[in-house]
């Protein structure tokens, strides 16, 4: 039922901090003058890290992955070992939900924002979000 261990070790030496589309979105966001910590530990989520924090504004952005979070538009469903991933991925988005129930409860927004979105509309939306609770319209 588990992954083969190629596979498994292949899946260990994958990135999970610092991607390419992370690193573009801060890219972006630093280029329009915001300032933000990367990887931060929320207060009352104990073992989770958003990957953008606004600790002004409490918002926490998440970059997530196709594959992992099992996009609708662009995941991947593996053919080996089907059930198996099946419920990693109804966990990995189990966990995503129950992280943002969190952050809310806590009175914080959590942004999701996908891999394939365009760094510029990702920001665009994470910025207007910013604006709108400086402003406190949120």
């Amino acid at each position: 039922m588990r992954p083969t261990e190629r596979v498994s070790r292949r899946f260990s030496v994958q990135r999970r901090t610092g991607t390419e589309p992370e690193l573009l979105l801060r890219r972006e966001l630093h280029r329009r003058g915001r300032r933000f910590r990367v990887h931060y530990l929320i207060p009352g989520v104990p073992r989770r890290r958003a990957d953008l924090v606004f600790t002004r504004w409490r918002v926490a952005v998440f970059v997530d992955g196709c594959f992992w979070h099992a996009c609708a538009e662009h995941g991947v469903k593996p053919n080996t070992n089907s059930d198996w991933w099946q419920w990693k991925l109804d966990n990995t988005r189990a966990r995503d939900r129950d992280t943002d129930q969190r952050l809310s409860a806590l009175g914080w927004t959590a942004v999701r924002v996908w891999e394939h979105e365009a760094p510029a509309s990702a920001a665009d939306r994470i910025e207007n979000l910013l604006n709108q609770l400086a402003l406190g319209r949120v």
